[in-house]
């Protein structure tokens, strides 16, 4: 059965029952908010599952699952607007072709900083009775909008397993948000204390940092230097004799000078103090647990974002921190060459497939005798993938063209779409955005009569900027495609796993919340990882089941076609651990 969710007023919710085709059966019921979660739990209680529409799940799931109620299925009517809205497969319907609405907007950040993943349902309605927050059409109309454009599509099983995905992607990162990755403060302190030295307050730069910025100083004998400004430090190593155009990494790491040292290592600190120091801890920890703000689709290929938290970018420096709780375990686990092989899915090239058969997919092509070691075999194939023709990957994109002629056609394909201004579109639907409108123009002045050599450079230079970007946008996206498959079947393959255990675990994970303080539940995932918080019981377990879990997302994509996704898989108490 379907229920669509929706705001009557800030206190109030309207649940209403529909059919297939979004039709209503029988009459809406109103409910308060403060009744809502015991609402929805007792339909949760029942053997056949609901699925509940809702706008959009960071709004609505934070609060269920901080009054103890999970749900099994959900379609979130705002991602699903958006891939509908833009997906070429659509581009025929009503739905694509009519005016932008409130559903076209994406949605509001969650907070500015953690909230502790137990607010209220009080707060559920001030939120969605609040600007762009609130579904200001009707969810109901807006749902058969939406079964509307999917019935107007030929073939549309594709579409249809991608809107699931996405939607239970949204579940999960919500249930991860409220779940939080197990950490450890005082094991993060000490690495930023052996790091940075000890705690200093807010604005005043630690001991390390502050011998750091001495020592570049001195080197070049100037005392008015300050590291953290990039134009004050390019000035000084201007006046200094080295003639570099910026401070990244890159460019410094290439001179051959005193400097240069201790300028890179006090950008690492540095970027430590910024992105994951004590301020940042103090933030974004709360009760030992890291609450960060997922946002499912947040790129344009579908790959999520963050919009705080900064979940995606932990730096190898903090990882220690992550650590389970006792009796717990974490199952840490990553794709091997996750973009290669969809690539290879995608193609339907047997011959890359088979490279990768139970191996190290770059250590096959070597094998297949298409190139001479390991990372000629990565350069080549990233190379491929991202458009780049010049050095290394240039030379050895001949090789790879011959070896594997179905995959590189199928990205000089993109690539050649892109260059044009052409969508291209992912392996279950999602579609790339259209050039902006500096693209267009560049294009329309080298195509007018008289057009001067600038103005056609600077044409071609933007098409194949964008065809880069389209080359990559169909592997890229499908293999985020694949991941939310892989995880939304590690979310049931672990529900499955609680029910089937008559026992409780040793030890609760209480900061967890109540939904997850004695079950197996993701906790982080990233691009092609993610980590499992255990009872430690059922570590073993746990581990099959993402191991199966990702060989049916290949099945359920790319049916009987022969690629292998391998995962490398640690058992462990610390992330840091894993690697």
């Amino acid at each position: 059965m379907t229920i669509v969710l929706a705001r009557n007023s800030p206190t109030e919710v309207v649940a209403s029952t529909v059919g297939p085709l979004g039709e209503l059966l029988g009459e809406a019921r109103v409910l308060p908010f403060a009744q809502l979660a015991a609402f929805v739990a007792e339909r949760e209680g029942r053997p056949e599952a609901e699925r509940w529409v809702w706008s959009d799940s960071s709004r609505w799931y934070g609060d269920l699952l901080s009054a103890g109620v999970r749900v099994r299925r959900c379609h979130d009517l705002r991602l699903s607007h958006a891939i509908l809205r833009n997906s070429t497969l659509t581009a025929h319907t009503a739905f694509a072709r009519s005016e932008p609405t409130d559903w076209s907007l994406p949605a509001e950040p969650l907070s500015a900083h953690v909230v502790p993943a137990h607010s209220t349902l009080f707060d559920l309605g001030e939120t969605m009775a609040s600007g762009r927050g609130a579904a200001n059409e009707d969810s109901v109309a807006e749902y058969r909008r939406q079964l509307m454009a999917l019935s107007e599509v030929p073939d549309a099983g594709r579409l249809r397993l991608l809107l699931a995905a996405e939607s239970v992607g949204a579940l999960i990162a919500a249930e991860m948000r409220h779940a939080g990755l197990p950490w450890r403060t005082d094991v993060h302190d000490a690495i930023l204390t052996e790091e940075l030295g000890p705690r200093v307050p807010y604005g005043t730069r630690p001991a390390r940092l502050e011998e750091l910025a001495g020592r570049i100083r001195d080197i070049l004998g100037d005392q008015s230097v300050n590291p953290d400004s990039p134009q004050n430090v390019l000035k000084a190593l201007n006046r200094a004799g080295l003639m570099i155009t910026s401070t990244n990494r890159w460019e410094l790491a290439e001179q051959s000078h005193p400097v240069i040292a201790p300028l890179l290592e006090y950008k690492k600190r540095a970027r430590l103090l910024t992105a994951n120091g004590w301020t940042w801890m103090d933030q974004w920890i709360v009760n030992e647990r890291l609450h960060p703000d997922y946002v499912p689709g947040g790129a344009a290929t579908g790959r999520w974002a963050t919009s705080g938290g900064g979940a995606l970018q932990l730096p190898r420096q903090v990882r220690a921190a992550v650590t389970a709780d006792p009796g717990w375990k974490l199952v840490v686990a990553d794709a091997a060459q996750l973009e290669p092989r969809i690539l290879a899915a995608l193609s339907a090239d047997t011959a890359m497939a088979a490279a990768g058969r139970g191996t190290d997919m770059y250590a096959g092509i070597v094998a297949s005798g298409v190139v001479e070691s390991r990372d000629h075999a990565k350069v080549a194939m990233l190379g491929a993938m991202y458009g780049a023709t010049t050095g290394e990957s240039g030379r050895l994109m001949p090789k790879l063209t011959r070896a594997y002629p179905r995959a590189i056609r199928l990205v000089e394909q993109a690539a050649r779409a892109g260059e044009r201004g052409e969508l291209v579109t992912t392996w279950l639907g999602r579609s790339s955005p259209a050039p902006g409108e500096e693209w267009r123009e560049a294009q329309r002045r080298a195509s007018q009569p008289g057009a001067n050599a600038a103005e056609e450079s600077r044409a071609r230079s933007r098409a194949r900027e964008w065809g880069r970007f389209t080359r990559n946008f169909v592997v890229q996206g499908s293999a985020a495609e694949w991941a939310l498959c892989w995880m939304g079947e590690i979310r049931n393959s672990l529900h499955a796993i609680q029910q089937r255990s008559s026992t409780p675990p040793a030890r609760r994970a209480a900061a967890s919340g109540a939904v997850f303080e004695s079950i197996p539940h993701l906790v982080f995932f990233l691009h092609d990882e993610i980590i499992v918080h255990t009872p430690e019981e059922h570590a073993d377990e746990v581990a099959a089941a993402v191991t199966e879990a990702a060989a049916f997302a290949g099945r359920l994509l790319f049916g009987d076609f022969p690629v292998d996704f391998p995962l490398g898989i640690a058992v462990v108490d610390r992330y840091a651990d894993a690697k």
